[in-house]
């Protein structure tokens, strides 16, 4: 039984994590502009020089915080839903991965808090690799966003901060990428198992480049944790989400969990509901600096049928029922 001082601890940490995720940004933007106009103005001045010296720091790996990664927020954080981590098989260090997280939900719990921090132990399931968790660049390049999720090690998902991660002489470096994207976190459904993957290649033409292996990862119980509203694929509601996602990059989810003090009343709280990430079997890729369509196509092909056995082996072990099955669109 946990003690009411570890539930408060689980909660807060969990709560700062869904503030900073949707406010610390937009928050400390404004923050910055409405300063210029005061006699604080130098502030703003000063970080936008920090900003113009470090702004190719999102496009080299970021900067690892290891005392950040390891603070013990992020066990809390774990602990609350909790999240879990497993291992099917040895990832050897001599080698490079490309790992493709499943699905992105609404805040990617589980992705973020097995392979950014320490709070499941990733280091020790899978000593001797380096994790680097990519996310959209603009996430990294608006005040207060780009500090909290650089010092975790996260870097931007474009193509040259990729090349550059796995370009390092030193191997062992795994970059980790939430294929689905924004276009994903709209079909974020509790009970639901909609991946957009089928178009989605890139990932594949980045591991033919380096040689690097490709590794499935799912995250059982991700679309579980807030309720969402879903709009009919014709309604006019999903045409507004789906144009500012093209405009913006980002989809305006519609969703709602519980509240702070009282788990009857609506709030930005997720629902504690176990996420089970279970990371399958590599896929090893030769390097091909410049891959043809054909080779793109086929490891494409045997990615999805990987991912798709990951999920049926696990899906009954982690509550699914067995008539379960993934979606690709």
């Amino acid at each position: 039984m946990k003690t009411l001082k570890k539930q408060w601890l689980e909660v807060l940490s969990t709560y700062q994590f869904v503030l900073c995720f949707l406010f610390l940004g937009p928050f400390f933007s404004l923050v910055g502009f409405f300063l210029l106009f005061t006699s604080l103005w130098y502030f703003s001045v000063l970080y936008l020089v920090w900003l113009f010296l470090d702004w190719d720091t999102p496009q080299q790996g970021g900067r690892c915080n290891q005392w950040l990664r390891n603070c013990t927020v992020w066990k809390h954080l774990s602990d609350y839903f909790p999240i879990k981590l497993v291992k099917t098989v040895e990832l050897p260090p001599d080698r490079n991965y490309v790992l493709l997280s499943h699905p992105h939900g609404i805040m990617s719990f589980g992705t973020f808090c097995n392979f950014s921090t320490e709070g499941t132990g990733c280091s020790q399931l899978f000593p001797g690799l380096r994790f680097s968790l990519a996310v959209l660049n603009c996430l990294l390049y608006m005040p207060g966003h780009r500090e909290y999720f650089l010092s975790c090690g996260i870097c931007s998902v474009n193509r040259q901060s990729l090349d550059y991660v796995l370009s390092q002489p030193q191997l062992g470096r795994a970059v980790v990428i939430v294929v689905g994207g924004a276009n994903e976190a709209l079909h974020a459904v509790p009970g639901e198992h909609c991946l957009t993957l089928r178009n989605r290649k890139g990932f594949v033409r980045l591991a033919l480049r380096h040689g690097a292996s490709l590794v499935p990862a799912y995250s059982f119980g991700e679309n579980d944790v807030f309720r969402v509203k879903a709009f009919a694929p014709d309604s006019w509601q999903r045409l507004f989400q789906v144009t500012i996602k093209r405009l913006l990059t980002f989809s305006p989810c519609i969703f709602w969990g519980h509240g702070l003090f009282s788990a009857k009343s609506w709030g930005l709280m997720p629902l504690a509901r176990p996420i089970t990430t279970v990371v399958g079997r590599p896929i090893p890729v030769p390097q091909c600096p410049q891959p043809t369509k054909e080779q793109v196509d086929h490891y494409h092909t045997l990615y999805m049928k990987a991912l798709e056995q990951l999920f049926e082996e696990h899906k009954e072990s982690c509550g699914l029922p067995a008539s379960t099955h993934l979606t690709f669109i």
